[in-house]
């Protein structure tokens, strides 16, 4: 597997956390950014590919009964007229 760098600009209060962390997990800076970004890149990769579903019609994904997308707010209890 090749290595390509980046560059990243962080503020110093998000970067004396991350200094921290990596101290505590007996890591380098770079080595907990790297590792952060790892696990960051397979999670995103096991969800999307779990997440397909093997429907060759596409009207039944668009009325199944699968929640897709934003979460509905909280519903306001109707109040009882008197």
């Amino acid at each position: 597997m090749s290595k390509s760098s980046i560059f990243v600009q962080l503020d110093t209060e998000a970067k004396k956390i991350l200094e921290k962390r990596a101290k505590t997990q007996l890591m380098t800076l770079q080595e907990l950014v790297a590792d952060i970004l790892r696990r960051s890149v397979l999670s995103y990769k096991s969800r999307k590919s779990s997440g397909k579903d093997n429907v060759n019609d596409k009207f039944l994904t668009y009325f199944s009964r699968r929640n897709i997308g934003r979460k509905p707010g909280k519903k306001k209890k109707k109040s009882k007229k008197k």
